[in-house]
């Protein structure tokens, strides 16, 4: 199959589990490119993000791409605007992404940030 095919099969069967464990839960979505980390906290069900943050901001930027310590602060940033909204808890949306590097930095920053999951 086609590698975007793969990462859409991957990206639906999580938030089909996402879905069934949320319990109301706004996610922590995790976008990751060669570039770039994204991520925002979304509430399904009004459709809505409530906070995001990305390593294209200008405070951000400075510190170069986005590595392991980009990342890190991405999600400490992303806890941050979180926690202002008033949601402290949330379900974590990894998206076709594997569980470790960046992605895990940036779980990790928004533990440490005071979001848990």
């Amino acid at each position: 199959m086609h590698k975007l095919a793969l990462q859409a099969r991957r990206r639906s069967r999580l938030r089909y589990q996402l879905r069934q464990k949320a319990g109301g839960r706004p996610r922590l979505s995790v976008f990751r490119s060669g570039r770039h980390i994204y991520a925002q906290v979304i509430d399904d069900k009004q459709g809505r993000t409530l906070a995001a943050a990305s390593s294209l901001e200008k405070d951000l930027r400075a510190n170069g791409g986005a590595d392991v310590d980009a990342a890190n602060a991405i999600g400490k940033l992303v806890a941050e605007r979180a926690l202002s909204a008033g949601v402290t808890a949330v379900v974590f949306d990894r998206g076709p992404y594997l569980y470790h590097g960046r992605v895990k930095a940036l779980a990790d920053g928004a533990r440490e940030g005071g979001l848990s999951f």
